[in-house]
């Protein structure tokens, strides 16, 4: 037993390492060990879990719902807003996503786990090279700023 929980864990800081690596290298606050502790946390907790619910009728899913409650609050507090807009939320998209890469990795949920990290790593890494038609709204402020 002590083995499957193991390569669970290890699978869950691999994972959240990906993640991790991605946002540190482009210098976000929310980094490689950030990533790291919050999918082993979630993974940790899940495998709590499940042992706590073993032999039992007791539900599985209300710890899992206190890890998303919990991180989403994690999350909210990467947002920031100021007179130039909101910043951090991907950020905060990240810390919730982990989270549930984390809980896929406990719940022994390899391919799920996997998978949903590739697709973070490609819309991190792809999709933030896309132009954005229509800039960001402080940009349009400034535009219209130039022609008062």
């Amino acid at each position: 037993m002590f083995w499957v929980q193991f390569v669970r864990i290890i699978t869950a800081v691999l994972l959240g390492a990906l993640i991790g690596l991605e946002r540190e290298f482009h210098g976000k606050a929310a980094g490689l060990r950030t990533n790291v502790l919050i999918c082993l946390g979630a993974a940790v907790f899940t495998i709590i879990s499940a042992q706590m619910a073993s032999g039992t009728d007791d539900s599985l899913t209300r710890i899992a719902a206190q890890i998303v409650t919990g991180v989403g609050f994690l999350g909210a507090g990467a947002i920031i807003q100021d007179r130039g807009g909101i910043h951090g939320l991907t950020t905060a998209a990240t810390i919730w996503l982990v989270s549930s890469i984390g809980m896929a990795c406990g719940a022994g949920l390899f391919k799920l786990a996997i998978s949903t990290t590739i697709i973070a790593i490609f819309v991190l890494e792809v999709l933030a090279k896309l132009p954005k038609p229509f800039g960001h709204p402080e940009e349009h402020h400034n535009k219209n700023k130039d022609y008062k």
